[in-house]
Formats: C-alpha cells, structure tokens, sequence
C-alpha cells in the first residue's frame, strides 16, 4: 500500500522509513497525474465564471 504525503505518520514506534529522491520523484509524479486527473473530470464547469462587478456607489 502507498502513502501519500498527507497520511498520518505510520506510528511513533515504528516511523515510515524516509524516501528517496527516486520515490519522492515517483511520489510527486503521481501527485501531479492525480490532480490533473481531478481538473480534467471538473472541466468545464456547469457554470461559467463569473467576475465581480462592484455595484455603484450611490450619488
């Protein structure tokens, strides 16, 4: 089973071994593909932005 970086630690008594630069690349990797994933399955939105229009100040 994989941790991600946002998992608890594994337990006081027995910490999770520090990872490599090669598993933090692959950790990262992984990262990148999962949040690019999550943006193509909201793209497009229902609605489309809207910007803020500041109402006039009364005169």
């Amino acid at each position: 089973m994989s941790r991600d970086s946002k998992d608890p630690p594994a337990s006081p008594r027995n910490p999770a071994p520090a990872e490599t630069p090669k598993q933090r690349h692959a950790r990262k990797e992984r990262e990148d593909r999962n949040q690019d994933e999550a943006l193509e399955e909201t793209f497009p939105a229902s609605d489309p932005v809207s910007p803020f229009v500041p109402a006039k100040s009364p005169d």
